[in-house]
């Protein structure tokens, strides 16, 4: 199924002028792009859907140092995007005005990537599972709560460092009319659950479910 060009998020920096349909993610909407949209028409690498797919046949396309399957697979966040003829690496960012941008990368940082720790998980043997908002989870030992951010080896597959969100961390929010934010958390009320950040010396309160500790 596609989607209305007119229904676009405000986040993706797509004209939304143009052919009536876009391609839809197939996950995440809501916090995803389509690998097709990303490569066509925000970094112009290719003409058309066709370029698209003959790069992913050929495996051409990483996206978390794995070759790509789908050309609507969704890239979120902070993901990685490798390009193997160029040996280009690219991680999915947010603008200071909110909009989803590309930002090329070098190659010793495209294996790790941050993600926010959504809950945890008791299993049997009291093995515990720490389910990430990527939708990914990992069996880790790790200390670290909900709201925290961790920091995966993309190849290893591992949980690498725990971010715990604290008082003078650094933060980007995510989501919200703040979206693409980047300050220092001053405050957590943990009982509204929300933060103050201060933004280049100017503070913002958000939910804490907009945002991500960063390194």
């Amino acid at each position: 199924m596609h989607l209305k060009r007119q229904e676009i998020p405000k986040n993706w920096p797509v004209f939304r002028k143009g052919t009536k349909y876009i391609a839809r993610p197939n996950s995440n909407l809501s916090s995803g792009i389509p690998l097709l949209v990303l490569i066509r028409d925000m970094m112009g690498i290719a003409q058309n859907k066709k370029e698209v797919k003959r790069s992913i046949h050929l495996k051409n396309i990483l996206l978390n140092t794995k070759p790509v399957t789908d050309e609507k697979n969704g890239v979120l966040l902070f993901d990685v995007v490798t390009l193997v003829p160029s040996k280009k690496n690219y991680r999915l960012s947010l603008t200071e005005s909110g909009k989803l941008e590309m930002q090329e990368i070098k190659s010793s940082e495209a294996e790790k990537k941050v993600s926010k720790v959504r809950n945890k998980k008791v299993l049997k043997g009291k093995k515990i599972q720490i389910n990430l908002s990527d939708g990914s989870n990992f069996l880790s030992d790790m200390k670290c709560n909900t709201g925290d951010s961790v920091i995966v080896n993309l190849k290893d597959r591992k949980l690498e460092k725990c971010i715990p969100l604290a008082e003078k961390a650094n933060a980007q929010v995510f989501a919200g009319k703040h979206a693409g934010k980047v300050g220092t958390i001053k405050k957590i009320d943990e009982v509204h659950q929300m933060v103050e950040l201060d933004v280049k010396g100017n503070p913002i309160s958000v939910l804490i479910k907009q945002v991500m500790v960063i390194e």
